[in-house]
């Protein structure tokens, strides 16, 4: 078992993951305004938890507007991306299964 506290957890990485076990693994995205993050399709689900920001997110071509309370579901594979950070963004991410571990089985 692990609690933590959001506010605990800052950084001044761009991604900092804080929780991996075999099942998910939890993350938290910091970009500052003006941002636009490429990011390359994952291997694995994802869900975006908007902890505070504004900006918008393309996922497959199209772009949606997301702020604080915001919630992403991103299924493998998909392309997408953060662009036109307004407001200093932090989101929560978690991965299903971890982050990287389809990548390491579709690799064999």
């Amino acid at each position: 078992m692990k609690i933590l506290n959001i506010r605990d957890l800052e950084t001044t990485e761009v991604y900092r993951e804080f929780l991996r076990v075999p099942s998910l693994s939890l993350g938290l995205y910091t970009h500052e305004v003006g941002a636009s993050v490429p990011q390359e399709p994952h291997t694995e689900d994802e869900v975006y938890f908007v902890v505070s920001g504004r900006d918008a997110i393309e996922i497959d071509g199209a772009d949606h507007a997301v702020t604080n309370g915001s919630v992403v579901y991103v299924p493998a594979r998909v392309t997408h991306h953060f662009h036109d950070v307004t407001e200093p963004l932090r989101v929560l991410v978690a991965f299903a299964p971890p982050e990287g571990s389809m990548a390491k089985k579709s690799a064999l």
